[in-house]
């Protein structure tokens, strides 16, 4: 934002008033941040520093010069074949870089808005593509995690009611379609081995074992 207050650290003031707001002290310098903002974070941060969001907008402005999609900050899972099932998800930091790179590829930055939705957001999203050889098998499908044993549902889940065909078609498997579900970070560990299972509505499963807290 043009004019923007700014810190003694060089960070907009909102940003640093979101880490005090949290009780995190801000006693680092210039040089520390510059270390800090090349040093690799790994898990699912639901509360990320006001570090971790400079951080994150420096990756997507980085990025953005580069002109590469914001979607490059999505976590994906899967195999990368065009026809076997895949997926993405998408953390805090991840959604501010790629909101950092949008952006900046249209010459603007961020609003304290926007930052503030995705950091007050309580729902982390996951995207599955199936795949299928009717235009509708993707109706009705599900998706859970399993953590030690521990099913998690979501508290929303869409799905393409009408598929679009593959890459193969008319050949099998026909159709793909994508299931979108949102999972509560309060009903789940963010740093733990997790699988993320997907159901179809004609009944195929598939299943993606992922652990948390390698994400960075």
């Amino acid at each position: 934002m043009t004019g923007e207050k700014r810190s003694g650290t060089g960070m907009p003031m909102w940003v640093s008033e979101i880490q005090n707001q949290r009780r995190v002290l801000l006693s680092i310098g210039v040089g520390a941040l510059s270390a800090f903002l090349h040093a690799p974070a790994f898990g699912i941060d639901v509360d990320p520093t006001a570090q971790q969001i400079q951080a994150a907008f420096e990756q997507g402005k980085a990025a953005a010069q580069k002109k590469m999609s914001p979607e490059r900050f999505y976590v994906r899972f899967g195999v990368a074949d065009e026809v076997q099932p895949k997926g993405f998800l998408i953390t805090k930091i991840g959604a501010l870089s790629a909101m950092a790179t949008h952006m900046a590829l249209r010459g603007m930055q961020p609003s304290e808005a926007d930052v503030m939705h995705v950091l007050e957001g309580t729902t982390m999203l996951i995207n599955i593509t199936i795949f299928g050889n009717t235009p509708d098998f993707a109706v009705n499908s599900y998706m859970v995690l399993d953590q030690g044993g521990k099913t998690i549902k979501p508290v929303t889940v869409r799905f393409d009611a009408q598929a679009s065909r593959s890459v193969v078609w008319p050949k099998s498997p026909r159709f793909k379609a994508k299931v979108v579900a949102w999972f509560k970070y309060a009903d789940f560990n963010p740093k733990a081995k997790t699988a993320v299972t997907v159901y179809s509505g004609t009944g195929e499963e598939s299943n993606f074992p992922l652990n948390f807290n390698e994400i960075d």
